[in-house]
Order: C-alpha cells, then sequence, then structure tokens
C-alpha cells in the first residue's frame, strides 16, 4: 500500500525526517512516535501535499512527487487539526466533500447518508457543526474521508480530544473501516496502547528515524512471565499474600510488586515449565482461593520506548534527546 525509501524532510531548523524506508500493506497500521516525531509530516508527503527533501515514495503504486492528485482521488484523509466549517450541518459538508471528490449529485447523497450512519451520526446529521461536542467532530472528519469509498485512509490523532469512552468508540470506528469495508488504514498515534489494541502492524518512529516496523503480534510475544489472578475468602483475607507465601516456601520466586488492590489482585512469577502451572493451581486449591486467570504475560508496544532497551536494540542517535520527556508521557498514557 505504501513504501519509503531513504525518505527525508529538512526544514531550516530541524529535520523531521531522517532516510526512512518502510513498507506497508493492506490492514490497519499504526504508526506511532512522540509529539514532533514526523507523522504528520509523512502524512503530507505521501498526500502529495508537500515535496520531500530526498529520497521517494509510492501509496497504491503512484509515485507521490508526480502523482498526487491521483494518490487523493483513492486516500481518504482525516486530518488532526479543527478543519470543520461550523455553520453548516455534516449532511451538506459531507455531501460537499463527496462532490468534490467526483460523485454525481444523487450517489453524493447516498453515500454521506450511509458514511454517517456508519459513524454514529445519522440523527446529528443536519445540525450545524458548530453545536457539535468534540467527538462528534471526529466523526464528521472521519465520514468526509470514507465518503468517496477510498482504497486506504490516513487517520491523523482520530482519538485527540476525546475522554476514554469517546477514545474507544472511535477505535472500534476505525476497526471496522478495514474489517467491515476492505479499506486499510494508516492510523497515526502518540497513544501506544491505542495502537496495541486496534492495528495490524505498527511502525515506530522517532525523531525521523525509523525505530522499528513489525506486526502487532510481534510487538506483544508472550514473555515468560506468569500472571495469576486470585480471590480472597474469610479465611484468606489477601489471597495474593497466601499464595504468594505459599510459592516462596516451594522456591518461586514472584514479583514483590504483582499484587494489585481490588477484589481480584495479580501475581507474576517466572514460567519454568508445565510444573510451574501445575503447582500453582495445586496451591491455589489447596488454600481454597478462587483462581481467576493464569496466563502467560505478553509484552506491551510500550516497551520499545524504554530507553535502555530502545539503545540496546536499536542504537537510536542520542541526538534527539529533546523527545525524551514526551516520549516517556506517551508511554504514561499508553501503556
Amino acid at each position: 500500500m505504501i513504501s519509503t525509501e531513504s525518505l527525508s524532510k529538512r526544514f531550516p531548523r530541524v529535520t523531521a525526517l531522517d532516510r526512512l524506508s518502510v513498507d506497508i500493506g493492506p490492514g490497519v497500521t499504526g504508526l506511532v512516535g512522540a509529539n514532533g516525531a514526523g507523522k504528520s509530516t509523512l502524512i503530507k508527503i505521501l498526500l502529495g501535499l508537500s515535496p520531500a527533501t530526498e529520497g521517494r515514495a509510492d501509496v497504491l503504486g503512484l509515485d507521490v512527487a508526480t502523482e498526487g492528485a491521483a494518490i487523493r482521488e483513492r486516500v481518504g484523509y482525516m486530518p488532526e487539526h479543527d478543519c470543520l466549517p461550523p455553520d453548516v450541518s455534516a449532511t451538506e459538508f459531507v455531501v460537499h466533500m463527496a462532490r468534490m471528490s467526483g460523485l454525481p449529485p444523487t450517489a453524493a447523497r447516498e453515500r454521506t447518508a450511509d458514511t454517517l450512519r456508519h459513524v454514529g451520526l445519522y440523527e446529528e446529521r443536519y445540525r450545524p457543526i458548530g453545536g457539535y461536542s468534540t467527538g462528534m467532530k471526529q466523526r464528521v472528519k472521519l465520514a468526509q474521508a470514507l465518503v468517496h469509498d477510498p482504497q486506504l485512509v490516513f487517520l491523523d490523532e482520530p482519538t485527540n480530544g476525546l475522554d476514554p469512552v469517546g477514545r474507544d468508540d472511535m477505535l472500534g470506528l476505525i476497526r471496522r473501516v478495514h474489517t467491515d469495508f476492505g479499506i486499510s488504514v494508516l492510523v497515526t498515534s502518540h497513544l501506544l496502547g491505542e495502537l496495541e489494541r486496534t492495528c495490524d502492524h505498527v511502525v515506530v518512529i522517532d525523531g525521523g528515524k525509523l525505530l522499528r516496523s513489525s506486526s502487532t503480534t510481534d510487538f506483544t510475544q508472550t514473555t515468560t512471565t506468569l500472571a495469576v489472578e486470585v480471590t480472597d475468602t474469610d479465611e484468606h483475607p489477601d489471597g495474593t499474600r497466601a499464595l504468594r507465601d505459599a510459592l516462596h516456601a516451594r522456591g518461586v520466586t514472584t514479583d514483590a510488586g504483582g499484587g494489585l488492590p481490588g477484589a481480584g489482585h495479580t501475581l507474576l512469577l517466572t514460567a519454568e515449565g508445565e510444573e510451574t502451572y501445575d503447582l500453582v493451581r495445586d496451591l491455589v486449591a489447596d488454600l481454597g482461593l478462587g483462581l481467576v486467570r493464569m496466563e502467560q504475560r505478553r509484552h506491551h508496544i510500550a516497551e520499545v520506548f524504554r530507553p535502555d532497551q530502545t539503545q540496546q536494540r536499536e542504537g537510536t542517535d542520542r541526538r534527539h534527546q529533546g523527545t525524551d520527556s514526551e516520549r516517556k508521557e506517551a508511554v504514561h498514557h499508553g501503556g
């Protein structure tokens, strides 16, 4: 769907993209990086709206340098910034965008109705956009990106400004864009946890450079850490502590910080093989506890941003120290 080769974009005082080479296939792909990492710049280049300083890129087999108009006919774009006219309704605006994409009047109205229904705005479609909430405005922006039935959509920070419920709703819509309509998606975010739940593939950039590109399952592969969650009982008001003490008596080391407050508690330990599962099961039964879950822990995408692992795995250029605080914030919000 997308291919870049040594793609660079330099401004007088900053390098937004630095020799970026990456291939992106069909499906839902997440483009993740701290604020200022080059995500929006890359999308503008891929749409043919901003020329690259050097290197090349193509979208759907079309050269971004010479075939920008043809790319924009086949691609939908949901910008990050607020760009909606406040004095028109969602229906008027999306119909207008459909007409600009080349649809005849009748088809534009039909597609607009279907698309607004899909994004959950059917009842409010005749109200002026100026009275919409942030979540409703984001849905309008998504609708106009989909109305001309593109092969690919670029969604730039689509959950910006949304509360947790709104983010979950938007992520569900993004997933359905691909599963229900077969449209591939490139979605940018600095919230790592969002991409972990939504995307098939993740591309991580930092300071304009490619940090990692792999499937979400590769990012979140299982570890040797076993997560055990038990319930408390009258006999053992702290079931986690009782199980931990019993495991320690058998020589099994657990994570001292594994216990979490609440009705259920989680304990982390290293699985040495099938015998570890058997031991946990038997001890839980002997103590009369309720076993909520026992499963191998999975890596989180956020771990690729940890400074120690980033240095070890990728040898990241430390000239981009200015993004460290943003990276930590992204990990905090997304982990």
